[in-house]
């Protein structure tokens, strides 16, 4: 088990026993679906469950839950489980506890390919998913060559990819201040949020996070292997590059996905990964169905508490998941400091 890793965990992986595991999983489920139907009842209007049902179906307080609430907590499901799965396969990869989606460059590739299509062609809804996928296709692709040619280590690959996310983002603020009605509500969609997403927005992007997900399931083991380290999974016959790539790749599909109808969400990757490794440890046949149900529940309820804090308004839930990351991020920094990972 890797520093950082001891360093969340509250023992190894082998102590963990499975009723443990099955209490935490039964609790998490039990929170998500609590999660689940709060975000689907309540709202930043006081429109409630009895009156859609008394008034019928073509009453506002039915189109409001079938038409907004049910696909707003459809893509807070898909956002947060695709991020944070998306965060756990980086930080084996990278082996980097402090890596994610949103730090290497990732989103921000997806972001730039979401920003340049609207503002070319704006109708082009549809295409979104698909242009957000190429985007961090891009960004991963451009991280790892310029990290190959410098040795394709952990550390390389990291600092890479801070230096292209910020150029990146860099390039998404140009072409808003070129096009500047070229985004809708593009303050939302950078800082990240998921109002007035509809069920036809998300049908693309489902079945690209579906598949990445069940993906990400079935290569656990190789992401175990090789988070054991590249000597290591070298001698047990593993082709650590390719290996890397591929998840890399995985990861870009995940987290571009996530962006092209959730902006810009910051921390998920960073945060659901690290709170469920502490309960379920380092093994990822357990750790990814529990990012992929921490991240969905920390999406769902962050983005309930940006509809009701200030109600009517509304806040983005990118804000609400940055108060709750950043504090997270500052303790995470301090904790690798002492514990001396980069002496």
């Amino acid at each position: 088990m890797n520093i950082w890793q001891r360093s969340y965990t509250r023992k190894s992986s082998d102590e963990y026993g499975r009723g443990e595991i099955i209490r935490f999983f039964a609790g998490l489920s039990l929170l998500f679906l609590l999660s689940l139907v709060l975000a689907v009842l309540f709202g930043s209007t006081s429109t409630g469950i009895r009156e859609a049902l008394t008034e019928g179906k073509g009453s506002a307080a039915y189109r409001i839950f079938l038409y907004v609430r049910l696909p707003r907590a459809f893509a807070a499901v898909l956002a947060g489980s695709a991020l944070a799965v998306s965060g756990a396969i980086i930080q084996a990869v990278l082996n980097n506890a402090m890596a994610a989606p949103n730090i290497i460059g990732v989103n921000s590739g997806a972001g730039l390919a979401v920003t340049l299509l609207v503002a070319v062609n704006p109708a082009a809804v549809s295409y979104l998913p698909y242009a957000a996928f190429f985007g961090a296709l891009a960004a991963c692709l451009c991280i790892y060559a310029i990290a190959a040619r410098t040795g394709a280590s952990r550390m390389t690959i990291t600092l890479v990819g801070i230096t292209i996310s910020s150029i990146l983002t860099a390039g998404i603020n140009t072409v808003k201040t070129v096009f500047p009605d070229s985004l809708y509500n593009s303050n939302a969609f950078l800082v990240g949020g998921i109002s007035g997403v509809s069920m036809a927005r998300l049908s693309p992007a489902c079945w690209l996070i579906g598949l990445g997900l069940v993906c990400a399931w079935l290569v656990a083991k190789d992401t175990d292997v090789l988070n054991l380290g590249e000597e290591t999974a070298g001698s047990l016959g593993m082709n650590v590059k390719a290996t890397r790539f591929l998840l890399l790749l995985l990861a870009s599909v995940l987290a571009g996905s996530a962006v092209s109808f959730a902006g810009l969400l910051g921390f998920v990757g960073l945060l659901a990964p690290h709170i469920c490794r502490r309960f379920v440890g380092g093994t990822h046949r357990r750790l990814i169905p529990a990012c992929a149900l921490g991240g969905a529940t920390l999406v769902l309820l962050c983005d309930l508490a940006a509809r009701l804090l200030f109600a009517p308004y509304e806040l983005p839930v990118g804000i609400i998941l940055s108060l709750v990351g950043g504090p997270f991020f500052l303790m995470l920094i301090l904790v690798q400091r002492k514990s001396r990972l980069y002496d």
